[in-house]
């Protein structure tokens, strides 16, 4: 796992429309980088709408919001137009980010283990440095989380 403190690792991603985005694109500016297992699973569902309630929030607390999951551009472009979500959802089937933020990690559920991404949020500086990492985080409290953490 990543530590405040380190360098965020760059990545180039596709969005939900297919544009490239990269994190040196918001060098200047503080960015919320949450990884999620899936699309339109209930958790994921319920994060991302959390985080769409308070986007306008957290922009004015002087922050952007990205989500990333392996999920392809379609199935973003569907989860966003379903949900409404106004912030960036970026795909990464390859596990770039993923790989490189360290998220991609052995999970047990019911007593089956298999490799995934572990949901994680980090608050990247304006200098692509990690900020704030928060771990193993809650669907219901994440962005509440960020909200408090921003506006210290």
């Amino acid at each position: 796992m990543l530590n405040a403190g380190d360098k965020a690792p760059d990545f180039t991603l596709s969005d939900k429309d297919g544009n490239m985005v990269s994190l040196s694109d918001f060098k200047g500016k503080k960015v919320v980088v949450y990884f999620y297992p899936k699309d339109n699973t209930p958790g994921c569902t319920r994060q991302a709408c959390a985080f769409g309630l308070n986007y306008l929030k957290i922009k004015a607390l002087g922050a952007e919001v990205i989500g990333i999951s392996k999920d392809s551009v379609a199935s973003h472009t569907k989860f966003a137009d379903k949900y409404q979500l106004p912030f960036i959802l970026l795909s990464d089937p390859e596990l770039v980010a993923i790989k490189g933020f360290d998220v991609w990690q052995e999970k047990k559920n019911y007593g089956k283990v298999s490799m995934g991404v572990v949901r994680t949020t980090y608050i990247v500086d304006e200098n692509g440095i990690i900020e704030k990492v928060f771990l193993k985080v809650k669907p219901d409290t994440n962005a509440d989380e960020i909200i408090e953490y921003l506006g210290q």
